[in-house]
Order: C-alpha cells, then sequence, then structure tokens
C-alpha cells in the first residue's frame, strides 16, 4: 500500500471496525452518549431523573407533589493515544509482498489500541464498583469456580439489575477452571460455539462470560485478578478515530503512517457492577 493509494476516510473507518469487532470491555457498555466526538477534551452530557419518593396515602389528607429533577454529569473524552510507524523503500522492494506491509501494520495498530483501550475500560469498570458488591479476596479452584460465578449473579440479583443482557468477564486461568465443570457451558457446547467474537467464550449462572488479559490485579494482599460482572447499562464508552494520516517523509526514502484514537468512558449505574478479588489455586 503505497501513500498514493491510501484513503484517510476508509483507513479511518477500517481501523474503528476492526477495534468494536475485537475490544473486549467496549462490548460490555453502551454508546447512549457518545455524539460528535472530534478531540480529546470533548465532552458529552448525561442527563438524568431522579426517581420519585414513594408516600402512604391518607383519606382526606393532600399528597405532596414533587418536582421533577434532573441530574447532569459529563462524558470527558480524556484518553488520546497514537500510533505511528515507516516502511524505507528498500525494505519494501526486499519484502515478499511490499504494497501489503503498511496494511499488515495498520491492523497490527488496530490491535495494539484495543489492548490499551480495554486496560483502561477494565481499569474504569472495576473502579466503579460500590463497596457493597464488592466480593472480598478468595482462592478457587475447579471445585469452586462455578460457584464464584454464582455469588456475582446473586449480587446483581440484589441490586435488581434486570437479568437479560448480563455478562461477566474472566481470566484464562479462571476460564480453565470452569473447562472442567460441566455445569459450564464450555466451547464444546452449541450454546457456547454461538460466537467467538470480542472475546465470549460461553454462559454460566446467567451470565455471557467473556475472556480477557487485560483485567487489573485485585486490591487484596494476594496475587489475585478482578474479575467482573454487570450489565452494559452501567457504563458508558464514547470512541473516535479522529485521524489517520499517510505521508512521504522528506528526507527518507519512506512511507509513514500516523493515527489518533481518542474516547473516554464513565460508570453512570454503578449498583448495575460487581467485582470479586480472585485467585486461582
Amino acid at each position: 500500500m503505497a501513500v498514493t493509494n491510501f484513503v484517510p476516510d476508509l483507513w479511518s473507518a477500517r481501523l474503528l471496525v476492526t477495534l468494536r469487532k475485537n475490544t473486549v470491555a467496549a462490548a460490555l457498555c453502551n454508546r447512549d452518549y457518545e455524539g460528535e466526538i472530534r478531540q480529546r477534551g470533548d465532552s458529552v452530557k448525561i442527563t438524568g431523573l431522579v426517581r420519585p419518593t414513594i408516600g402512604t396515602y391518607t383519606s382526606h389528607t393532600d399528597i405532596v407533589i414533587e418536582d421533577i429533577d434532573d441530574t447532569t454529569r459529563s462524558l470527558v473524552i480524556d484518553q488520546s493515544k497514537y500510533f505511528g510507524f515507516e516502511l524505507d523503500d528498500v525494505e519494501r522492494a526486499q519484502s515478499v509482498n511490499g504494497g501489503s506491509v503498511l496494511a499488515q501494520a495498520l491492523d497490527d495498530a488496530s490491535y495494539s489500541l484495543r489492548d490499551v483501550a480495554d486496560t483502561f475500560l477494565f481499569t474504569t469498570i472495576g473502579a466503579g464498583v460500590l463497596a457493597g458488591n464488592q466480593i472480598a479476596e478468595s482462592s478457587v479452584t475447579s471445585a469452586n469456580a462455578y460457584d464464584k460465578l454464582v455469588d456475582m449473579a446473586v449480587k446483581l440479583d440484589e441490586s435488581n439489575v434486570p437479568t437479560e443482557g448480563r455478562w461477566a468477564v474472566i481470566t484464562p486461568a479462571f476460564h480453565g477452571l470452569l473447562l472442567k465443570d460441566p455445569r459450564f457451558i464450555g466451547s464444546g457446547d452449541a450454546q457456547g460455539a454461538e460466537t467467538r467474537a470480542n472475546g465470549r467464550v460461553g454462559e454460566a449462572a446467567g451470565l455471557t462470560i467473556f475472556k480477557s488479559n487485560n483485567l487489573q490485579a485485585g486490591p487484596g494482599a494476594g496475587a489475585g485478578k478482578l474479575l467482573l460482572a454487570g450489565s452494559n447499562s452501567a457504563t458508558t464508552f464514547a470512541e473516535q478515530i479522529v485521524s489517520v494520516e499517510a505521508t512521504r517523509l522528506e528526507k527518507r526514502f519512506a512511507d509513514a503512517v500516523k493515527g489518533l484514537h481518542v474516547y473516554g468512558a464513565k460508570v453512570i449505574r454503578p449498583e448495575a457492577l460487581v467485582s470479586a478479588d480472585v485467585i486461582v489455586a
């Protein structure tokens, strides 16, 4: 792919599609407030309504009429990540298919951007879990790993989170324990094999299970990882590929490509999230 054949809009769209197809954490968020994002520092206003108070009616007594109050929060686009690389003409000429080298490098860049965004989102979601929905550090084996998912699902029940669209994110090591438990609908089952997009690996305890290497360390004293469960209504996410540019380097015989990815996330329903600090024994 020489720069003479480079169409910025097409490559920006390709990068964004690849990111959305492969990012695990972004698939667990809603994009209700994405709006028009053009650069880092942009913000999207999130307006919600305060729930009315429920009173007890007494005959011949006036009821209390409340105003409709709203709350306003901002989703700030505070993350900006870039990539930039060059391909020397000599290297292009010596490669088997020199014209596709930059195209492959762009695909590799999208995967790298994905990992960075995943880590940011999992950190944001984990920090947004209410104290009462945080399950303390514990060790798990193949005998009780499934039970830990049940505990997380119960926490969601207690928070009145709708059962539809619930998810959990686990580590590869925890997934290995589940595969040893017949209660887990694993990769060999028809239901688990419906899709492999965005790290989805199956269903368990009423949760759609996703697997990721980017979960953060747990807050406990051990070497645990923070498993997460929740609903897409809990966190909102917005992103944009602001720019992808190709140029001919002035003082080198080389093509260069650079791109800028901006995004932000906010937990807007913390009661719809649960975390568990888990050490895989």
